[in-house]
């Protein structure tokens, strides 16, 4: 396995002095001031991230943030913009949440993202588990946003996923389409567009079949197409779930590993086994994205003292919530649970190097995603940390690999 491709993922964070101060500041995600400063250091970010030499870099979608977590509600948008910023670094989002989005919206914004950025863009697709935005943005697909435990909702959950994943690629790939689900209909109504006035224009010049000859719009043109053939790659968040990694590696995406390495070990044989039953052949770890909280301080001290700072209210008070499997209690025992649980990597630069090099010695991922949550971590020490992983621990991860 070649060098790991590193993508740095940003989750932005509104900076606060722990939950109290972020309870006395409420809503801190409304404040413009603090968001104009970290739109623009985010490209500062991104800029110094290319130096460094990372294959990507990504976006997220949340929505409705008001506490001041995760305010990221429009990836492409940055996506845009970080294009025109960039000249080699690989740019995407981890992702969007396809089932509060229009499918034909979704392939139009990412087919010409994936123009603007030349080939160097990827797409992310995600499930959505937070009921407060996704119920909403989602209300006509009926996507309620939930977490995966096979629960009727997490069933619906992933119906619609997979009923729009399938649209976006026969948007992205075939001259026209023909969409019909219990949630979505193109064109719409289902039997045709009566009354075009210019459908003997479309029957001359458009997409074949476009029109019926009658006057009638009964098939769609979705344009532009990608630039990358058949589409740009794909990448899906994962957590524990084997139907994810089922689907991924029917498709040829590239899951996203939010689990403990011993779940992503038995994942990719998973997704080797489909994967060769396709007649497709992978190196061990090939199409594989190991995502970690990554922490690398002076000290082992430092290394406490920084999950403390920068991460201990939001693992607290926000993921703890959604997923009660997580450690739970006082801020000690949220901090013991964070180092044990295998996702926040971290300690002296030896301790990296060791944490690392054990995790590729049996999982060498092509891809490593790292999340900061970023600006609780500020800038100056998130741009030090990164430096040290790609200059010091990357070596370690491609000797392993």
């Amino acid at each position: 396995m070649p060098r790991p491709k590193v993508i740095l993922n940003l989750y932005p964070v509104f900076p606060a002095d722990g939950f109290a101060d972020r309870v006395a500041r409420r809503p801190l995600g409304t404040n413009s001031e603090v968001y104009q400063r970290l739109v623009h250091e985010w490209t500062d970010i991104i800029k110094a991230a290319e130096r460094m030499g990372l294959w990507g870099c990504s976006a997220i979608e949340h929505h409705f943030h008001s506490e001041g977590y995760e305010v990221a509600p429009t990836p492409g948008v940055l996506n845009a913009y970080w294009a025109g910023q960039t000249s080699r670094i690989n740019i995407g989002a981890l992702g969007y949440v396809i089932g509060t989005w229009d499918p034909i919206r979704l392939a139009e914004e990412t087919a010409i993202l994936d123009h603007l950025l030349k080939g160097r863009y990827w797409v992310g697709l995600a499930r959505g588990y937070q009921a407060r935005w996704a119920n909403v943005l989602g209300q006509h697909s009926g996507a309620v946003g939930t977490v995966s435990d096979k629960s009727a909702a997490d069933q619906k959950n992933r119906q619609v996923f997979e009923e729009r994943v399938a649209m976006l690629l026969k948007c992205w790939t075939e001259d026209s389409v023909v969409l019909d689900s219990p949630t979505y209909q193109a064109p719409f109504p289902r039997d045709g567009v009566e009354g075009y006035p210019a459908w003997r224009t479309a029957q001359a010049a458009g997409a074949v079949g476009e029109t019926d000859g009658n006057g009638r719009i009964s098939r769609i043109c979705v344009v532009p197409k990608p630039y990358q053939k058949p589409h740009p790659p794909v990448m899906m968040p994962t957590t524990r779930s084997i139907e994810s990694i089922e689907f991924c590696a029917r498709h040829g995406f590239i899951p996203v590993h939010f689990t403990p390495v011993p779940g992503v070990i038995e994942a990719t044989r998973v997704y080797d086994e489909i994967a060769a039953r396709q007649g497709v052949s992978l190196k061990f770890g090939a199409r594989q994205n190991l995502c970690r909280f990554p922490h690398v301080a002076p000290t082992s001290a430092d290394f406490d003292r920084r999950l403390r700072e920068y991460d201990v209210d939001i693992y607290t008070n926000f993921y703890g919530p959604f997923f009660p499997q997580m450690p739970q209690g006082d801020a000690d025992s949220v901090l013991e649970g964070m180092k044990q649980s295998e996702l926040f990597i971290g300690g002296s630069l030896q301790e990296a190097k060791d944490a690392w090099r054990r995790i590729y010695d049996v999982m060498p991922c092509e891809y490593v995603t790292l999340i900061w949550h970023w600006a609780q971590v500020p800038k100056e020490v998130l741009l030090e940390e990164l430096d040290l992983f790609m200059r010091e621990i990357v070596p370690e991860l491609e000797a392993a690999a």
